[in-house]
C-alpha cells in the first residue's frame, strides 16, 4: 500500500511540543510505534536552537573524519558479502577497482525510509558529475533485493549502483549509529525540515512496502564514505534520521577534476 506523499510530508512540519506523540507518516515509514509514556520531553527545530548549541539554523555540526577507522578498514570490508539489487550475491572489494579506483559509498538507512529517497534522489541527479569525475557511485541500503528493487523502479534509480544488505554487516562493522534515540530524538534529525520540498518530491511514488521486512532494520542509520582503492578517504556518520552527508563536501574530496 502506498503512502500519499502530500498528505503524509505535512505530519512532518516542525512544531513545539513537550510531550510528543509521533507523526502518522513517521511511524509508518520507521514501521515502530512508542507508547507516549515512554517518550521523554522533546522539541524541535524552532525551539531547540536555543538549547542546543550545536545547532545552527536547521543545520547539525557534524564534522566528517576518518580517524576511528582502523587504517586496513578497506581489507576488512572487502570480504563482507551484500547482494545486489538483482538478487546475486558481490563481495563489497569487488564494488570497485581496489588499487587506484575511487568509489562515493552511500550507506542508506533502508529502502522504505522516505529521507533516503529524497538522498537517493540527490545522489541520481549527481551521477554524471561522479561518472565524468571517474567515481563509482555505490549506494546500499538496509533491506531484502526485492526492497531495493522497489526503490529503483518507483524513484526511479539505478540499479547498477544499488545493494542490498539485509544484516547490516557493512554498517555493523563501520559502527554506524542504531537505535530509538537515534532514531527519533536526535537534534540532527530536524535537518529534513529545511528540505522538505526535496523530500516531497522524492516520495512521490514512495510506497512503505519497501520498508524491511526485519522491522529491527528501521533503527539503522547511514553514512557517507569515500575510498581511493583501498584507503578511506572520507567519512562521515548520519547522527540521526535525513542527517545527509553534504555532498558539495563529496565533491571535493573526490571530484577535484574539471568536469567537461
Amino acid at each position: 500500500m502506498a503512502a500519499s506523499s502530500t498528505d503524509a510530508l505535512q505530519s512532518l512540519r516542525p512544531t513545539c511540543f513537550t510531550r510528543p506523540k509521533i507523526p502518522k507518516f513517521t511511524s509508518q515509514f520507521l514501521s515502530i510505534s512508542l507508547p507516549e509514556s515512554r517518550l521523554p520531553t522533546f522539541c524541535t527545530i524552532s525551539s531547540c536552537k536555543s538549547t542546543n548549541s550545536a545547532i545552527s539554523g536547521s543545520r547539525l555540526l557534524v564534522r566528517a573524519s576518518t580517524t576511528e577507522f582502523s587504517a586496513n578498514v578497506g581489507d576488512l570490508l572487502g570480504d563482507i558479502s551484500i547482494f545486489t539489487a538483482a538478487g546475486e550475491p558481490v563481495l563489497f572489494k569487488d564494488l570497485w577497482d581496489q588499487t587506484e579506483g575511487v568509489a562515493v559509498v552511500a550507506l542508506l538507512r533502508h529502502f522504505g525510509c522516505p529521507c533516503c529517497w529524497e538522498l537517493a534522489s540527490a545522489l541520481k541527479e549527481s551521477k554524471a558529475r561522479f561518472d565524468s569525475a571517474g567515481v563509482k557511485l555505490i549506494v546500499i541500503g538496509v533491506g531484502t533485493p526485492n526492497k531495493a528493487r522497489m526503490l529503483a523502479e518507483r524513484l526511479p534509480f539505478p540499479m547498477d549502483c544499488l545493494y542490498a544488505d539485509p544484516d547490516r554487516k557493512v554498517y555493523n562493522l563501520l559502527g554506524l549509529y542504531y537505535g530509538v534515540g537515534r532514531t527519533f530524538f536526535n537534534p540532527a534529525s530536524a535537518k529534513v525540515f529545511s528540505r522538505f520540498e526535496a523530500l516531497q518530491k522524492a516520495v512521490k511514488n514512495y510506497t512503505i512496502e519497501a520498508t524491511p521486512d526485519d522491522r529491527s532494520g528501521v533503527l539503522q542509520q547511514g553514512g557517507m564514505f569515500v575510498f581511493k582503492g583501498k584507503q578511506l578517504l572520507y567519512a562521515r556518520k548520519d547522527e540521526g534520521t535525513g542527517d545527509h552527508a553534504p555532498l558539495d563536501d563529496v565533491f571535493d574530496i573526490c571530484c577535484k577534476a574539471p568536469v567537461a
